[in-house]
């Protein structure tokens, strides 16, 4: 039954239709499926359930045929009956000696063990009769049912991508919606355009389809106010497509791997759970929205899930039934008061069929646990530490389905258990992140807690051991650990001499061991040229500029100090503007350094050269906009040069403090106004302010 409610005729489709009834699911709906949404009313959840699944697998390996009786053995008992030994009357826990007498056909297999000293799991055909001294494993049923999640992985392959969860050994759920909302839209082209009037809310047309053809599929019987005869609608559409899924899936598993299972197709898990135990063995339950409140009507809730143990009780207790039929009559306010208003909440949705729990591609397991109850009891460390070692193989070879070789998944943790009489004590240790987990690693571990616990007294005997991991996290992804980035050795000479070879930034000395040499750095050259724009810009020393010393062999540097200079830290104002006027064609010759560099040692760097330009208001010429600052820093050089020829004072340049304090004994008054800096940032004799960055000179 669909939580969605019919829509008015508004469309313009019921026009053209002739008036035609719409469907009760809308365009937004449509799109909601084909996002696997877990609130959309036309989802599609299976549940598919291997038919008595460690009698098969045995049954397969034996080669046996399928209606031989089988049951599979742990020690004095049977944990799996296959069916048609059940149809001797042989269930779970029934003795090995009711069994040969209800079916003296009956093949009874004891399951795989551990046997103490041994370091791999087998059938034992004896394990039954020495239980102090084995173990049970369950290993090969977990690498069967790998190869069945396998199996209906590569069967769904292809877009979209299905959700599919394994929620146990032995059944998975599948979210078939995306898949489902693909198909519609291939076979009905009509529902792929968009929604009359670009509104989602828009109902969709009616399906053309009248009648459905469910093959074989067991069909729950519709609810009291619902008819076979009724138009299907999209949701009973949508289950067919998922129905022919899921028959494609189990027959892909009976014909690949010889295995039957029954499924449960629904709106939801906790159907689909249920309609994959309604009829076995192999077959499929279709659960459609019309037929929930008949389904569930008589089920008893304890039979749902997270209903079977003491929250089931306590609702049995106070309501004084199991059955669902008489808990829907049960108002939600009366269950909010006696369970509780969260709980009261859900179990009053739950047993109407409503769960929107999601399909989780990957169901994360929070630790795993090896254990083994001793009768008798045993009474040395040589014996545990036996056990221990079959408790770390066994953990490991879980480990390794979870992608610890690959370094996927790996646990943090490892725990000791060691109950002695009514005592129960626990040890427990980090794994060492650096390094790869193994059998040999799991068992050391557990070695050193069992001393831990023996040193604390009073150990034997001990009647139970438990070995567990936990604190799983994922692992990083496409890392490699730092020797990863190293070569040693050979390796090591040959990318040295390929270096030598290829780029010629390395040659052999006398003595064999690789020298690199000198080379001009890719910018060097460019940053040689504009170093005296930068050192203004910047308030740099001139002495700086000496640690190019790269170059030193292909160019002169602009600024040459003279020795006293050097010394003294001062240069005269016929320095700067020799320098500022040679700056500016030293620019130009650059270039043709560069070029002689570019001959002698290949190609540096590309000139690019810049496209902006501007007028020059004093010389009227045309300068790159990249050289405008160099260009009036030459015209105010060209102007004090002028004015030193004119006069017979030196006038010292104040490069720092220590430098203007020692040279400040020519007075400024000497110096003519219209030269002097102005400190206030007035125009100066150039016509221009001192810019941010310019050195000032010192008159006076």
């Amino acid at each position: 039954m669909s939580s969605s409610q019919p829509f008015l005729n508004s469309s313009p489709i019921s026009l053209t239709a002739g008036h035609r009834r719409k469907s009760q699911f809308t365009y937004k709906h449509l799109s909601l499926l084909g996002q696997s949404s877990t609130s959309c009313p036309l989802r599609v959840i299976a549940h598919i359930d291997l038919d008595a699944f460690y009698a098969q697998c045995e049954g397969v390996r034996l080669n046996i045929a399928q209606d031989q009786p089988l049951a599979v053995q742990q020690w004095s008992g049977l944990i799996a009956i296959n069916y048609p030994a059940r149809k001797f009357g042989v269930k779970r826990f029934t003795t090995i000696g009711e069994a040969k007498k209800l079916c003296p056909d009956i093949i009874l297999q004891h399951v795989a063990t551990w046997k103490e000293g041994e370091e791999r799991w087998a059938y034992h055909q004896d394990a039954f009769a020495h239980m102090a001294t084995h173990k049970v494993s369950l290993d090969p049923y977990r690498l069967e049912s790998r190869r069945i999640l396998a199996c209906i992985k590569d069967t769904l392959r292809g877009p979209p991508i299905q959700k599919v969860e394994k929620a146990s050994i032995d059944e998975v759920f599948l979210d078939l919606s995306a898949q489902i909302h693909a198909v519609l839209l291939e076979r009905y082209p009509e529902l792929s355009g968009p929604a009359p009037y670009d509104d989602p809310t828009e109902s969709l047309p009616r399906p053309p389809t009248t009648a459905l053809d469910w093959n074989a599929d067991a069909l729950v019987d519709l609810d009291n106010s619902e008819t076979e005869d009724d138009d299907p609608d999209w949701d009973d559409i949508a289950m067919l497509i998922g129905s022919e899924i899921v028959r494609t899936v189990r027959a892909a598993i009976r014909e690949r791997l010889k295995y039957t299972c029954s499924a449960g197709v629904a709106r939801n898990k906790m159907i689909a759970k249920l309609g994959s135990a309604h009829k076995k063995p192999n077959q499929q339950t279709v659960i459609r929205n019309r037929a929930v409140q008949q389904f569930l009507g008589d089920y008893k809730f304890t039979k749902i899930r997270n209903l079977g143990g003491k929250l089931g009780e306590e609702v049995v207790t106070k309501f004084a039934t199991e059955e669902v039929k008489d808990l829907l009559l049960v108002p939600i306010e009366q269950l909010k008061s006696k369970v509780g208003d969260d709980t009261g909440s859900w179990l009053f949705h739950i047993i109407r069929g409503e769960d929107h729990s999601e399909v989780n591609s990957r169901t994360q397991i929070k630790s795993m646990l090896s254990a083994k109850s001793f009768r008798p009891s045993i009474n040395t460390s040589e014996q545990a530490v036996r056990w221990l070692r079959i408790f770390a193989a066994d953990i490991f070879s879980r480990l390794v389905e979870e992608g610890v070789v690959e370094n996927r998944r790996r646990p943090k943790t490892i725990n000791l258990h060691h109950r002695q009489g009514g005592q129960m004590r626990s040890k427990q240790a980090p794994i060492p992140s650096g390094r790869p987990i193994d059998e040999a690693l799991l068992s050391d571990l557990a070695q050193n807690l069992l001393g831990q616990i023996v040193v604390d007294g009073r150990v034997w005997p001990c009647s139970n051991l438990q070995l567990s991991v936990g604190g799983f996290e994922d692992g990083p992804t496409k890392n490699r650990g730092i020797g990863g980035f190293l070569v040693r050795g050979d390796e090591a000479k040959a990318m040295i001499t390929s270096k030598s070879e290829n780029h010629g930034s390395f040659h052999a000395t006398d003595t064999g061991l690789p020298m690199k040499r000198r080379k001009l750095e890719d910018g060097a050259l460019r940053k040689f040229l504009t170093k005296s724009e930068m050192s203004r810009d910047e308030g740099e020393e001139d002495n700086d500029i000496d640690n190019l010393d790269t170059i030193e062999e292909h160019a002169t540097l602009p600024y040459e100090h003279s020795e006293e200079n050097r010394k003294s830290g001062s240069r005269t104002c016929e320095d700067v503007s020799s320098s500022l006027l040679g700056s500016n064609e030293r620019m130009h010759e650059g270039i043709d350094i560069m070029d002689k560099v570019e001959q002698s040692q290949g190609p540096i760097l590309t000139r690019q050269p810049s496209t902006e330009t501007y007028t020059c208001i004093r010389c009227k010429r045309s300068i790159s906009v990249h050289q405008k600052e160099e260009h009036e820093d030459w015209h105010f050089a060209k102007n004090l040069q002028s004015h030193e020829n004119s006069t017979t004072s030196t006038i010292p340049v104040r490069d720092n403090e220590n430098s203007a304090q020692q040279s400040n004994h020519v007075s400024q008054s000497k110096m003519p106004k219209k030269f002097t800096a102005s400190r206030s940032g007035t125009p100066n004799a150039l016509g221009k302010k001192v810019e941010k960055g310019q050195k000032r000179l010192a008159f006076g």
